[in-house]
């Protein structure tokens, strides 16, 4: 009797913690899932992440990547008849009347406007399928690989597709773009209407925003190849998460399934501090005979309990360089492994300056004293 009670009494402890729920993988209704940190890509959990699927209209991620890459947020563009007459959902633009590619941005990713989308694609690139064609191009770089682009919008289309890893990545670039970031996270956002005495008044379809602390994002979708589908963003102290859903029945309780996983079962860790030595490298011809190398960052990775000590780390340095030495020059690399898999690179520098030695390091020297 004892026995149950001391179990039980653990067992409600646990409960209060969370490590109960934390410890648990999530169960999705989605046909392919993903949760994976923005910062080093590590992935959290994954369902069918590189299944190749139709995207519907988180497909206007990478149209508002290329768009705001552009640099022309400020250029007019001329809505054409192609454009208006798209069909799908739309912020119910005319043929003739001009907005600023940043006005049709917040329609793109608020309102999941397709004339939008159309707009867009025809002033940047002069045609829907060469911005198709860039468009994967783009998500290729980006590391996208199993992904391709039909149309700017999304609709429907046998080779238009990409995989929930795939949408990630591209998701994870696109959260490092401050006007992308800004747009997300509106809530609501009033953009001209030519002709009428009022603006239209675009409100974000993303419910995630006022139902899960932290929502920074990103971008609904649905047809019904595609299902429902959903691409998300959260932070807490500075960490962010990307969730992706495809074909999601219950696409809202997926995703914060999804990322109370990432936050619950994984933490946020200093594995290396900026400025602290590492390793040492002999120095030629110096007035020091070594140099130690640091990292100008912190080094922060999601880990769960007890990882840190499977961490491996491998530098990539010269034996020797020879001198001078500046204080920040880069001189080597450092590969963070967990297991096999590369989690973290970064670049090493000296920690301080080494001078020359000799006549004309002498000289040198003072040139760069009085100079």
């Amino acid at each position: 009797m004892r026995k149950k009670i001391i179990s039980f009494l653990i067992l409600i402890l646990l409960l209060q913690t969370g490590t109960v729920w934390a410890m648990d993988p999530p169960v999705v209704t989605a046909r392919a899932a993903i949760v994976l940190d923005q910062a080093t890509g590590r992935i959290l959990f994954s369902k069918n992440a590189h299944e190749k699927l139709p995207m519907a209209s988180t497909t206007k991620i990478m149209t508002a990547i290329m768009a705001i890459e552009s640099g022309k947020l400020t250029d007019l563009v001329k809505v054409s008849e192609n454009a208006a007459l798209v069909e799908g959902s739309s912020i119910d633009l005319e043929a003739g009347e001009t907005k600023t590619v940043e006005e049709l941005l917040y329609g793109l990713i608020l309102r999941s406007g397709n004339d939008a989308a159309v707009a867009l694609a025809e002033h940047l690139a002069g045609s829907v399928e060469d911005f198709a064609r860039q468009m994967t191009e783009r998500a290729h770089q980006l590391g996208a690989m199993h992904t391709k682009f039909m149309n700017p919008h999304g609709l429907d289309h046998e080779e238009h597709y990409t995989t929930a890893y795939d949408l990630a990545l591209i998701a994870a670039h696109a959260m490092t773009l401050p006007k992308f970031k800004e747009i997300a996270a509106t809530l609501e956002h009033k953009i001209s209407w030519t002709g009428r005495p009022y603006d239209r008044i675009l409100r974000n379809q993303n419910k995630l925003l006022t139902m899960y602390e932290g929502a920074e994002g990103i971008k609904t979708g649905w047809t019904t190849p595609a299902g429902r589908c959903f691409v998300g963003a959260a932070s807490r102290n500075g960490w962010r998460l990307i969730s992706v859903v495809l074909n999601a029945p219950q696409m809202w309780e997926d995703t914060i399934a999804l990322l109370d996983f990432g936050f619950g079962r994984y933490q946020w860790k200093t594995v290396i501090e900026a400025d602290t030595p590492l390793k040492t490298i002999a120095v030629k011809k110096g007035t020091r005979d070594k140099v130690a190398v640091v990292v100008k960052n912190d080094i922060c990775l999601p880990l769960k309990d007890n990882e840190e000590e499977l961490l491996r780390f491998e530098f990539k340095v010269p034996a020797e360089v020879n001198a001078p030495v500046k204080e920040g020059q880069e001189l080597g690399l450092l590969y963070i492994y967990f297991g096999k898999q590369l989690v973290h690179k970064a670049p090493l520098a000296a920690a301080a300056e080494v001078e020359g030695t000799g006549f004309w390091a002498g000289l040198r020297n003072l040139w760069h004293r009085i100079f």
